[in-house]
Order: C-alpha cells, then sequence, then structure tokens
C-alpha cells in the first residue's frame, strides 16, 4: 500500500501547494533512480529560475518523495513534492514532470494527479472553528462581513432531507401548517439564507409523491423562477396538488439569486393558480409588475363588462350521463380533458397539462361550459377554477377534493 510522505526542506508553515503524481515504470526501480531521473531530466528544461536543485537549496520546494511497489516485473508509484511556490511557477514543475520518460533503464509514464492548496485546509478549519465558536460568543463581533457569513453557513447547514424521495427541505417543513415549494436544492439554500426555514425543493419537474402528500396536509405556495421553465413548474404541480398560492421570481431572474427584500416582495404579492395562470395568460409571458390588488381589480372589470354567460342549471339524464361514461372509458390512457357545452355537444379537447389555461380562454370569451370529462386526477384547484368559469359537472375516475362548492363530481 502507498503511504503517505514526510516533507522536508519547506517548513509545513511555509508550504503553499504539494504536487501529487502516480508513475507507472516497465521495470524494478528503486526510489533513488525516481529522484534522480526527476532532478536529471528537468535539469536546464525550466531555465535557472525554475532550476529544481537550486530551487531545493533556497527553500523553494521541499524533499521530493517517493513511495513505490513493485509486481510482475512492473513499479507503480506516487510522488509527492511540497512547495512555497506561485500558483504558476507550481504549475509548470508539475507539468514538468510529465514530460519524464525513464527511470534508469525502465520506460515510464507519469501523470499528475492534482496540485493541492494548502491553505484550503486552513480555511475550512478556520470556518468550521468559527461556527462553533458562534454558539459560545456573546459580544459583537468587530468585522460585520465575517459575522454574516459564519451565520449564513449556520444557517445552510441546517438543510434536511425530507419524505421518502429524500427532498431538500428546511428544518421546519414538518411543523409548519404553511410551506413554501420551489424547485432546486439551491434555492433551499437562498431561502436559509434569509431564515425562511418552511421550504423544499421539488428537485426536477417530475412531481414526487413526497410532493403530492404535503399538499394534501398544509397550505402550499409554490414559489418559481422567472422564467418559461418557471411557468412550466407551476403548470404541472398546479395541475396534480391541491396548491394554495403561486409566487414568481422576477423576469429573467431564479430564486436561488433573490435577494432578503426581493424574496419578501415576491411572496407578498402570491396569486391564487385561477388569479396567477389567468394574468399570465393575458399578458402572453410579459411581466408581472402589477401588484395583486391592481390584478384583481382589473380582472373584475373586465368581468363586469361581459355578457351573461348561458348556464343551464338541472340534473343529468340517464341518456347524459351514459355519453359522459362512454366519453371517459373513450379517453382513458390520453392524460386529455373534454369540455362540452350545455347542450352536451364537446366543444374543446385538451391536455391534461393545459386545462386550467384553457377554460381561462373559453371563460373570458364567455363560452358555454357545462362539463368536463377528465382523464386524470381532479384536485381542489381544478374544481375552483371550474365553478368559477360556470362549470356544473366534472367527470373523472380519480378524485383528490376537500372542497366541492357548487359543482358536481362524478365518478363513473
Amino acid at each position: 500500500m502507498l503511504c503517505g510522505v514526510t516533507m522536508g526542506k519547506v517548513s509545513p508553515i511555509s508550504t503553499k501547494y504539494i504536487i501529487r503524481a502516480s508513475f507507472l515504470a516497465q521495470g524494478v526501480v528503486e526510489k533513488p533512480d525516481v529522484i534522480g531521473a526527476i532532478f536529471g531530466q528537468t535539469e536546464g528544461l525550466l531555465g535557472e529560475e525554475l532550476e529544481l536543485r537550486e530551487l531545493q537549496k533556497k527553500g523553494k520546494i521541499g524533499r521530493i518523495d517517493a513511495e513505490m511497489e513493485t509486481e510482475n516485473g512492473k513499479t507503480i508509484g506516487a510522488i509527492e513534492i511540497p512547495t512555497s511556490l506561485d500558483k504558476a511557477e507550481t504549475t509548470i514543475i508539475a507539468a514538468a514532470l510529465e514530460t519524464i520518460d525513464r527511470i534508469g533503464l525502465a520506460d515510464v509514464k507519469i501523470d499528475v494527479k492534482e496540485i493541492e492548496d494548502v491553505r484550503d485546509v486552513k480555511r475550512q478549519y478556520i470556518i468550521e472553528r468559527a461556527k462553533k465558536l458562534m454558539g459560545n460568543i456573546t459580544a459583537r463581533m468587530e468585522t460585520k462581513e465575517m459575522e454574516e457569513a459564519v451565520v449564513s453557513a449556520s444557517r445552510v447547514e441546517r438543510i434536511v432531507e425530507y419524505g421518502k424521495d429524500r427532498l431538500p427541505a428546511g428544518p421546519d417543513i414538518e411543523t409548519s401548517d404553511e410551506i413554501i415549494v420551489v424547485e432546486g436544492r439551491a434555492d433551499v439554500l437562498n431561502m436559509l439564507r434569509y431564515g425562511i426555514k418552511n421550504v423544499i425543493a421539488m428537485n426536477g419537474a417530475k412531481i414526487s409523491d413526497t410532493i403530492r402528500d404535503l399538499s394534501k396536509e398544509k397550505d402550499m405556495t409554490l414559489f418559481v423562477d422567472g422564467d418559461r421553465g418557471g411557468i412550466l413548474n407551476a403548470k404541472g404541480l398546479a395541475m396534480d396538488n391541491n396548491i394554495k398560492f403561486i409566487a414568481r421570481a422576477p423576469d429573467g431572474k431564479e430564486v436561488e439569486e433573490l435577494t432578503e427584500k426581493e424574496i419578501i416582495s415576491c411572496l407578498r404579492n402570491k396569486l391564487t393558480p385561477e388569479e396567477f395562470f389567468y394574468e399570465f395568460d393575458r399578458k402572453n409571458g410579459d411581466s408581472f409588475k402589477k401588484t395583486s390588488r391592481e390584478r384583481r381589480r382589473r380582472r373584475d372589470e373586465e368581468e363586469t363588462e361581459k355578457p351573461e354567460r348561458k348556464t343551464r342549471k338541472k340534473a343529468l339524464t340517464k341518456e347524459e350521463k351514459e355519453k359522459l361514461k362512454e366519453i371517459l372509458y373513450d379517453m382513458m390512457g390520453s392524460k386529455s380533458v373534454y369540455i362540452l357545452n350545455s347542450e352536451m355537444e364537446g366543444i374543446r379537447k385538451v391536455f391534461y397539462q393545459e386545462l386550467l389555461k384553457n377554460i381561462f380562454n373559453l371563460e373570458r370569451r364567455n363560452e358555454d361550459m357545462f362539463a368536463l370529462v377528465i382523464d386524470g386526477t381532479v384536485n381542489n384547484t381544478i374544481v375552483k377554477t371550474a365553478e368559477k368559469a360556470g362549470i356544473q359537472y366534472i367527470v373523472a375516475k380519480n378524485f383528490a377534493v376537500t372542497e366541492e362548492g357548487n359543482v358536481k363530481l362524478l365518478s363513473l
């Protein structure tokens, strides 16, 4: 087994870098052969300023050490060279090692594996030690920036893995009645940085069972990035889960890069899924710069100008129920939705993920919508949106609804 090496010449206090390389020699070689090849084959190659013998005399590089094993007539080993040179000079010496092609009488191949910055170890120690001392310090620290860095590191350390999907989350995700769902781990870290602990990440576009279960137990706010991907994630999550509110980062920004002020502003301006998608579709992707109060006021004004929609409020006949049943069975496996008017005529067939958008579009045109036949799970968001649009019936096989309202739900 190859062991570690003991550095010489260069004091551990002044060592900046350690060059670590491995070699394979096509023959039996000894340690003096390796050391001799390094000095001999790099001599005159790098100029006087980087002559290895002179650098060692001046204490710029430490003792070149090597460990090796011989097996089946071949020798494998490791080389370590400590240096106090700067980064550029160290990398030049490391590259020069790879030009050595013989050790003794054996052909050899040397590969530099890494150049370790020894100071990183010290920096890591400082950070870890500072976090431990943080709990015992009572006096105000003199350097505000150092204090904030340590506090931030302490908060980030409290990230947990939640549920069978092991999703990144804040420590309050289980105890809080209200939670915030973000897109990725980096978003969770940024929220924790500002003390928001009831947060959990989707960790991908696919909706996990953990998120679905949480949506049934807690009031959920979805917080998405200010790009097209954020809108797509909002559509997917709102359709499959009981989302109470949706918040969106400013255009072109991601949640992970927001400041504390921006995060608070976005969460204060959160909207219900119906309001969110209505506004997004109406603006056709323009920025969400209006306040939620202005958005609601303008929407109310638009609705008061609409002519009265044709409505029908009566029970379905046996023949109509049979028709809906046939439509549902014909649609099985298609993940789509059939929208019918009060005359039981199909007016549009859409993908399940696009249902909310299409309801908003038809509602704005004052279309007669009477029933939905859905190949997919019906949740509270769909029911509320349908009720607002005047839809009387929803037909499906799977329901995850806690509030029915005035819409009749039929499982055929």
